[in-house]
């Protein structure tokens, strides 16, 4: 078995692909500003919950990175709420994508 086959993994990534295809669409602007932040917070996401599974059997270690996972799928959705005031995504897209990445962490 591997990270890869756990169902928030799979959620995150599908999710943070998401964003990235997403984030195409904001301002050149925001390039080094809210695109970047919130690409790396939602791989972010996936990165954790990788590391946190190679080294699941320390307790500690494994519980740290998921909660990291956690905290990085809550930067997710503040920048999501960026990007709505913002006027980059609509109200609906951005419950859309937070619903997504609320599914995420009800998995990890």
């Amino acid at each position: 078995m591997s990270f890869k086959s756990l169902l928030a993994y799979k959620k995150g990534f599908s999710l943070a692909m998401e964003i990235f295809q997403l984030t195409k669409t904001f301002p050149k602007s925001e390039l080094f500003g809210l695109s970047s932040q919130i690409i790396r917070s939602s791989r972010s996401v996936c990165s954790n919950i990788s590391e946190g599974y190679r080294k699941r059997q320390y307790e500690k270690h494994f519980k740290s990175k998921i909660s990291d996972a956690d905290s990085e799928n809550s930067e997710t959705q503040l920048w999501l709420d960026f990007a709505n005031a913002c006027k980059y995504i609509s109200e609906e897209r951005k419950n859309d994508l937070q619903f997504k990445s609320e599914e995420v962490g009800k998995t990890s």
